[in-house]
C-alpha cells in the first residue's frame, strides 16, 4: 500500500526486454533506500513493482506483459523522468489517500492551462472508470494522490500547486501524454458491497442502472 505522496523524481536507466516481459532499472535521485531490502515494493508512476535488485544508486524490477498492457509503462524509455514512492509503513504519514499500486485504467492529458501560480489539467479517463470519480473525491495519476476539482462525463479536472508541480513530474505534462489512473479504493468496494448476494453471480461484474433503480437507489 501507498499514500500518493510522491517522495522522489527518479529516472529510467534502462527497459531491457527480458524473455517477453521487461527489467526495468531505475535510478532513485533522492529516495532513501537504505531501508529496502530485496523483495519490497515501490510505486514507480503509480505502479506497485518489486525491487529484484540494489545496485547501490537504484534498484531494478521486472515488469510483466499484463502490466505493460494495462498501464503507460510502454511509453518510458531511458531517461524517462519517473514519480517514485516506497510502500508505506505503519508509521508512515497518511498525507495522501490509501492507494494500492494497482493502476485501473490509461488516461489522457486533454489540456493544461495556467491559473495564477498553479496549473490546470483537464484529464480523460476511460469510459469504464468514469463512474468512480467524483468532485472533490480522490485519485492517483501517475501515483500522486490528487483531489478531483470537478467532472464533465469521462474527464475530470485537477489544480496542482507549484509545490506538488516541483515534487512530481506533473510540471512535463503536455496535452497527450499518457498517464496511469488509480481510482479511490473506496468507490470500488462500495460498487461491489451493493451489488449484495449477487456479486456471488458470475455474470454481475459491474452494478447497472437497472440494478440500482431496482434497488431503490435511483429516483427518477
Amino acid at each position: 500500500m501507498f499514500t500518493g505522496i510522491i517522495e522522489s523524481i527518479g529516472s529510467i536507466r534502462a527497459m531491457t526486454p527480458k524473455g517477453g516481459d521487461v527489467r526495468l532499472s531505475v535510478e532513485t535521485g533522492k529516495l532513501d533506500l537504505g531501508d529496502v531490502k530485496l523483495g519490497d515494493s515501490i510505486a514507480i508512476n503509480g505502479v506497485c513493482l518489486t525491487v529484484i535488485e540494489l545496485p547501490g544508486n537504484g534498484f531494478a524490477a521486472d515488469v510483466s506483459r499484463e502490466t505493460l498492457d494495462c498501464t503507460a509503462m510502454n511509453d518510458l524509455a531511458a531517461g524517462s523522468p519517473v514519480n517514485l514512492e516506497k510502500a508505506l509503513t505503519p508509521t508512515t504519514r497518511l498525507g495522501g489517500h490509501l492507494v494500492s499500486g494497482h493502476v485501473d485504467g490509461v488516461g489522457e492529458v486533454v489540456s493544461r492551462s495556467e491559473n495564477a501560480r498553479a496549473v490546470e489539467f483537464r484529464i480523460r479517463a476511460p469510459k469504464e472508470l468514469a463512474k468512480y470519480i467524483a468532485h472533490k473525491g480522490s485519485i492517483t495519476v501517475d501515483g500522486t494522490s490528487l483531489t478531483v476539482n470537478a467532472v464533465n462525463g469521462a474527464e475530470f479536472e485537477l489544480t496542482i500547486i507549484p509545490h506538488t508541480l516541483s515534487e512530481t513530474i506533473m510540471a512535463s505534462y503536455q496535452p497527450g501524454r499518457r498517464v496511469n489512473l488509480e481510482v479511490d479504493l473506496l468507490a470500488r468496494y462500495l460498487e461491489r458491497l451493493l451489488l449484495g448476494d449477487k456479486a456471488a453471480e458470475p455474470t454481475s461484474g459491474n452494478i447497472t442502472e437497472s440494478f440500482l433503480a431496482a434497488n431503490g437507489y435511483l429516483k427518477s
